[in-house]
């Protein structure tokens, strides 16, 4: 039985239902269906599941989905709105009428469409088992990943050519007779991205004293002698899937801390690395992390390792699992990332990022670009 089927045994519903649009992460993933309306999916157990669309996407979804299709006129909603004119209790009974009395919903299930469904039917809410199913990624899964990073990669290496390429006066990077921006990094990035049918959003190019905060976006000249954190998340617009990376660079001569800094990151990293396999926890890797960062003289706090050691990758940038303090065992087909930082105010922050999944026997890392400091 399949994971969605065994939690709708388990709860003792009828059926596990969902209503989004597919960019909710977890509506595409259970249904491979793309729109901007949201639309109900619902699923008995042993079933493929099926959609309830309009009429106008019936050839579409025929083609898309991995699932049954209906039209809302074969739920009965144009008969229902004839009584209820309220749309959410509308929706709730033609719901209840094909999916049954018992209804397993996800976490981020609309509250409004819940309430309704409560005058009709019981409602349970779900622990996350779709969560859970994406996170092991099946072997096409894990082709798209590998292939978005290979175009994440041909992005990352405009960047760092733009930075080498760059001259420097009264220690600022110019281009082109022109100031290098972290705006000019990221839309170098982002145009290379949409040519290959990629887009990216917040993309982190900081530098200086503002790489000491992690998710700084970053904005205006680039300086010579200083970290330039380059950290690129771009979504696959045809599959939904994501990659993860970030690279640091100095454009000149870092400082000592800098470069100690450094060399001990991408210890770190390899140590990492090196344990990754099925069966490990997430939270152990992490801990192997912050011990030999303290090791080294480094705290793992409100400065220095501030954050998880990864995360996993997939429908969404950030999702299951975790490699930080409650991070459980890894399995063999988690997409993850490995990512150590340190960030110290006043001097600056470091931080390398790979992405790769996980075997029995150790990591399948994505990711084959330089780690070299220096522009």
């Amino acid at each position: 039985m399949d994971p969605l089927s065994d939690a709708i045994r388990k709860s003792g519903a009828d059926a596990y239902v969902a209503y989004a649009n597919s960019r909710d992460a977890d509506m595409r993933y259970l249904t491979h269906f793309t729109t901007s309306d949201p639309f109900v999916f619902f699923k008995k157990k042993g079933s493929r599941g099926t959609i309830i669309i309009s009429q106008m996407e019936v050839g579409r979804a025929s083609r898309e989905s991995i699932t049954a299709v209906m039209t809302r006129a074969e739920a009965g909603l144009p008969e229902i709105l004839k009584k209820e004119k309220d749309p959410y209790r509308a929706t709730a009974l033609m719901i209840a009428e094909q999916a049954g009395k018992k209804i397993l919903v996800p976490p981020n299930f609309p509250v409004a469409l819940a309430s309704a469904l409560g005058e009709f039917c019981t409602v349970k809410i779900d622990t996350g088992t779709v969560l859970s199913m994406r996170a092991k990624k099946s072997r096409p899964e894990i082709r798209c990943l590998r292939g978005i990073q290979a175009i994440t990669q041909t992005a990352m290496a405009q960047a760092v050519l733009l930075i080498r390429r760059a001259t420097v006066k009264k220690g600022i990077l110019y281009h082109d007779s022109k100031p290098l921006t972290s705006e000019d990094i990221r839309y170098a990035m982002h145009r290379v991205l949409l040519e290959h049918g990629c887009s990216a959003e917040d993309t982190i190019v900081s530098c200086g004293k503002d790489t000491a905060i992690p998710h700084m976006t970053g904005s205006g000249p680039l300086m010579a002698d200083e970290p330039i954190i380059i950290d690129l998340f771009p979504l696959h617009e045809k599959s939904g899937y994501y990659s993860d990376m970030t690279r640091t660079l100095v454009k000149g001569e870092p400082s000592p801390e800098i470069l100690e800094m450094y060399s001990a990151l991408l210890e770190a990293k390899q140590l990492a690395v090196s344990r990754v396999k099925s069966g490990v926890s997430g939270a152990d890797l992490y801990q192997i992390v912050v011990d030999f960062f303290r090791e080294h003289g480094y705290e793992s706090d409100t400065r220095g390792f501030m954050h998880s050691l990864g995360h996993g990758v997939g429908l969404q940038v950030h999702e299951l699992p975790s490699l930080g303090p409650a991070g459980k065992n890894l399995e063999a087909g988690n997409v993850i990332t490995i990512e150590p930082g340190l960030y110290y105010p006043g001097i600056g922050g470091v931080r390398v990022e790979d992405i790769g999944a996980v075997t029995k026997t150790g990591f399948s890392n994505f990711t084959s670009f330089s780690e070299d400091l220096i522009a």
